[in-house]
């Protein structure tokens, strides 16, 4: 892949890093480096498989992953989504293997991820709050699909892909892309397309937000975060709760 424009699709990533740790002038450069070895990969194909042995953490610079768990009889759960500047296979532990599927939901752009020159670096720590981020995510997920509602899911959820993507710069206040479909959705909320849609045509109804052409567009954002009780996440004192709160601005 051609080396510019993989540069070009760095902003988000490099955004997100920062807000978590303040990167250095050399973190950044090696970032930069990184992006000479990017790679594309297809909608739709394996970008990782389970079990498979990781051989070293890699930046998301362009588009959706998701990591899923296919059961035998073809039920798929999707588990969690990898979106632009987050880390895949971001491990500690001796001869890391993959959790799960990782697979690409549009065409994803991705690139070897710099290791960080020494311990407690600020990319060491961008780095740790990454990984703290995605397990607070996870348990997220656990707890909706374990007690919340159809209608309290598909609301967190977006609450929390909203807060995302604006951690990257790519949501304004009110709006987000959302490149999915309804059996995906279905998919990740433990629900069927059915019950999916028709839920997205009540909160439709109620004024709350709209989907449309691949794009989410919140009426009233404050409002749905008030439904779900949904607040910027924290996972270090180190961040204030202005580092994740999506801007009002």
């Amino acid at each position: 892949m051609n080396a510019e424009p993989a540069l070009h699709h760095l902003e988000p990533a490099i955004r997100r890093l920062n807000k978590l740790a303040p990167l250095t002038g050399e973190e950044i450069a090696a970032l930069q480096a990184g992006t000479g070895l990017a790679h594309r990969v297809s909608a739709h194909r394996e970008v990782m498989a389970d079990g498979e042995p990781v051989t070293g953490p890699s930046l998301v610079l362009k588009g959706w992953a998701c990591r899923v768990r296919i059961f035998r009889d073809g039920r798929r759960q999707i588990l969690g989504f990898l979106l632009p500047g987050d880390l895949i296979g971001l491990c500690d532990q001796p001869e890391p293997l993959a959790s799960t599927m990782v697979t690409a939901i549009t065409e994803v752009t991705l690139c070897p991820a710099p290791h960080p020159v020494e311990k407690g670096s600020r990319l060491a720590t961008a780095y740790a709050l990454s990984r703290a981020l995605d397990e607070n995510y996870l348990l997220r997920h656990i707890g909706r699909l374990g007690r919340l509602s159809a209608y309290e899911r598909l609301i967190d959820w977006v609450a929390e892909i909203h807060e995302r993507l604006a951690l990257a710069g790519l949501a304004t206040p009110a709006s987000f892309p959302m490149p999915l479909t309804q059996e995906i959705l279905a998919d990740t909320l433990g629900l069927t397309s059915v019950h999916v849609n028709r839920t997205l045509q009540m909160v439709r109804r109620q004024g709350l937000m709209d989907v449309r052409n691949g794009r989410v567009t919140l009426t009233d954002p404050a409002n749905l975060r008030r439904l779900v009780e949904s607040r910027p996440t924290r996972v270090s004192a180190s961040l204030s709760t202005q580092d994740l709160a999506v801007s009002a601005a």
